[in-house]
């Protein structure tokens, strides 16, 4: 059993936090430039950790700039830190089994993978790929963080980060990706699906970021609308009331396929941790 958290002290001096996360040994660390950068100064008070990697020694690691830090969200409700190895822990995760997104490929419980600290999703080169929901936080309002990253991608493999009606039902369709890639690797998005159809189903923003790198995504949804936090810094805002959703949601995990008749080159996406606040 992997040992990934433990209680912190922060000094008034501060601390030093490394840049990267322990993870799968396919995917891209943190270079020089930023683990000097992490290490020439903290300009905010980031949560101590501590995992154990393959070889046995602890590490200290960063969880990176958090919106629930920097706005004072309070202590974590709900979640999975994934220190654990195997497959996702079934009393928190639905893991998917059949086809995939819009009938493409096939969802597979195989796709995923814990260890290390973090959940990976792989899909191949033939469309078998995952898909989970949460058991937890089935809830109205809320707020919601997960620290991602991806392989250099396939640009048909999308990973997605979301809240999904309670259910599978809501009457106006609504879905809040809170961190979707697409066709161009070089961007993110935020997409709030607020209606079935018409020419304006859905608000959505979007950053060029290079997600082989760890960041952080989360989402505040309250009676006042719904922000969108990268990194703890505010990226997208809907305030206009017609468009909350009206059914409480809950967390998805998601690779999904958008073949392109062309070859697919075999995709990750790993999460070290998901966060619910109150």
């Amino acid at each position: 059993m992997f040992a990934k958290r433990r209680a912190a002290a922060l000094t008034a001096a501060g601390a030093l936090a490394l840049a990267g996360c322990g993870a799968a040994p396919d995917l891209g660390r943190a270079g020089p430039m930023g683990r000097a950068a992490a290490l020439s100064g903290v300009t905010q008070a980031l949560s101590g950790v501590t995992r154990t990697l393959s070889g046995g020694t602890q590490a200290a690691v960063s969880d990176g700039t958090q919106a629930a830090v920097v706005r004072g969200w309070g202590p974590v409700v709900a979640g999975d830190e994934f220190s654990y190895a195997g497959p996702p822990d079934r009393a928190k995760w639905k893991v998917y089994t059949g086809p995939g997104h819009a009938g493409k490929g096939i969802r597979s419980p195989n796709a995923f993978a814990v260890g290390g600290g973090v959940v990976t999703v792989s899909g191949d080169a033939a469309g078998t790929t995952g898909g989970m929901s949460a058991r937890f936080a089935h809830q109205q309002y809320g707020r919601w963080e997960t620290r991602m990253r991806t392989s250099a991608r396939d640009m048909q493999y999308h990973p997605v980060i979301l809240l999904w009606p309670n259910q599978n039902k809501s009457p106006t369709c609504a879905e809040i990706d809170y961190a979707e890639g697409t066709w161009d690797t070089t961007m993110i998005g935020f997409n709030l699906h607020h209606a079935c159809s018409g020419p304006d189903f859905q608000s959505r923003d979007a950053r060029a970021i290079d997600t082989t790198q760890w960041h952080n995504y989360a989402v505040e949804w309250t009676p006042a609308g719904i922000t969108g936090y990268l990194d703890g810094s505010l990226w997208f805002a809907d305030l206009n009331p017609a468009h909350q959703p009206t059914v409480g949601m809950h967390q998805t995990v998601q690779l999904d396929w958008f073949p392109n008749g062309t070859p697919t080159k075999p995709s990750q996406m790993q999460v070290d941790w998901i966060r619910v606040y109150k």
